[in-house]
């Protein structure tokens, strides 16, 4: 499992607080390359991914759904 630094974990924070609503259903979905600090439940990403998500967005919306599709 990947290590982040402070600085990383810090930047991950800043940078979830810009992703829009479709961006963050896409990542949810299929966690592309390079996404994987946002959903690790050992960091404070994880909680704050999920918290803008499905508390400050409501989730998915079925026309999210399924414009994102399945791959």
């Amino acid at each position: 499992m990947q290590q982040f630094t402070q600085q990383q974990i810090n930047e991950a924070l800043a940078k979830i607080e810009t992703l829009d609503h479709y961006t963050m259903c896409r990542y949810w979905r299929f966690a592309p390359a390079g996404t994987e600090i946002y959903f690790r439940n050992d960091l404070p990403t994880g909680e704050a991914f999920k918290n803008r998500l499905f508390n400050h967005f409501g989730g998915f919306t079925p026309e999210i759904s399924k414009s994102i599709g399945w791959g």
